[in-house]
């Protein structure tokens, strides 16, 4: 098969690979239809995220058809399905709790010991990512193997396109449970930094839940173009004092709640900035946490702060004394997806929710690459990739 693999920074090739094959009673083999590049797939393009070897295979987010399953899968040949990123047990301790990307047997037992020095735990496995997270071969890629099928995959009726529903695999739930994880009540002021994808469909799910006023924050014309678009206010950092105009939307009391859907890329003007992403640039493993010192000097006394954006390591000058002495409450976490998916399927099927709004481009698998640096380095144009394996013309 052809599969997107990993070389180094700034570095991805379109492979052939040896086909997946069933190891595991519960696995089921999918042949990829359609999978995207997501923005935490940026972190591994630019070298940010530890555990990568030459050779793994991308991606995170993809659905496709059953061609192969394994005795114990509950999947049948031929249904479509939407694969969540993350892998899970559904009988441990935290699957049991619906906290299905904190399983504990998804990740291997050989790989836990990468993650627990540095998080405390090991962490739940994810496709497509690092070995930090298990290892899995990833989705950019015409087949995978699906540890788990009778956990994981949900089953597409006919009459919706893929397109409508492959973000249910990532940042569909993502961008909800940041909202939901924001604690949103009627009438709430929120504000939203990043409008990439899982920022973008946090604000469509915080005014789904009652808020009664978004602001989202970012420097593209055309994502803030697409938060207009979606009912939000919108400041761009690069010609707005964020903080003083965040203030004067809010009545002067701050926003309600926060939403840091940036992550450990974060750009910004401030010395602390500056330093974060230096250290990065020169493999010290800092994340640069511009966005989510801010949002925490933004938003109101008593208010909720989310963070969905990635992080991975350490972050220096964290407002530990604004975090205490204003009494806020922070909720984080990889996406529970199993838990939101039947909920969101049945809004994208009742026309309630709007999944096809962001794509920008849609590429054959074999131009993958040139897809990663568009992502990367044209954001104000490229908003979203789908990448198809079918697809034979660019």
């Amino acid at each position: 098969m052809r599969a997107l693999t990993w070389h180094g920074k700034h570095d991805v090739r379109v492979e052939t690979h040896p086909d997946p094959e069933i190891v595991n009673p519960r696995d089921a083999i999918i042949e990829v239809t359609a999978t995207a590049i997501c923005g935490s797939d940026l972190h591994l393009y630019d070298g940010v995220i530890p555990g990568l070897m030459s050779g793994d295979i991308l991606g995170h987010e993809f659905m496709g058809r059953v061609v192969e399953t394994g005795p114990k899968s509950t999947l049948k040949k031929g249904q479509r399905v939407v694969v969540p990123f993350t892998i899970s047990c559904g009988q441990c301790f935290f699957c049991e709790h619906q906290l299905f990307s904190a399983c504990d047997n998804s990740n291997p037992a050989e790989k836990q010991d990468l993650s627990e020095p540095l998080y405390g735990h090991a962490v739940s496995g994810l496709f497509g990512y690092s070995h930090l997270t298990g290892g899995y071969p990833g989705g950019q890629a015409e087949y995978v193997r699906v540890p788990y099928s009778d956990v994981g995959p949900i089953v597409i009726p006919d009459g919706l396109e893929d397109e409508q529903v492959l973000f249910l695999s990532d940042i569909l739930p993502t961008g909800w449970m940041a909202a939901e994880n924001a604690g949103i009540e009627e009438g709430d002021t929120v504000a939203v930094w990043g409008c990439g994808p899982v920022g973008l469909f946090a604000i469509q799910s915080a005014l789904l839940m009652g808020a009664g006023k978004v602001i989202a924050i970012d420097e593209y014309p055309k994502r803030l173009a697409l938060a207009r678009r979606l009912g939000a206010e919108v400041i761009d950092f690069r010609r707005t004092k964020v903080l003083e105009a965040l203030m004067e939307m809010s009545g002067g009391l701050g926003p309600d709640a926060v939403i840091d859907a940036v992550g450990m890329e974060a750009h910004g003007f401030m010395p602390d900035t500056l330093m974060d992403n230096m250290k990065q640039r020169v493999g010290i493993g800092a994340d640069s946490g511009h966005a989510l010192r801010e949002a925490i000097l933004a938003v109101r006394k008593g208010g909720r702060v989310s963070v969905p954006g990635v992080y991975g390591g350490f972050l220096d000058k964290f407002p530990l004394g604004a975090l205490m002495e204003k009494g806020l409450t922070v909720k984080t976490g990889q996406t529970h997806v199993q838990r939101y998916t039947e909920e969101l399927l049945r809004r994208i099927g009742e026309g309630e929710i709007d999944t096809t709004f962001l794509i920008s481009h849609r590429l054959p698998l074999e131009e993958a690459a040139r897809g990663y640096e568009n992502f990367r380095f044209n954001q104000n144009e490229w908003t979203k990739v789908v990448l198809k394996p079918g697809l034979t013309g660019a």
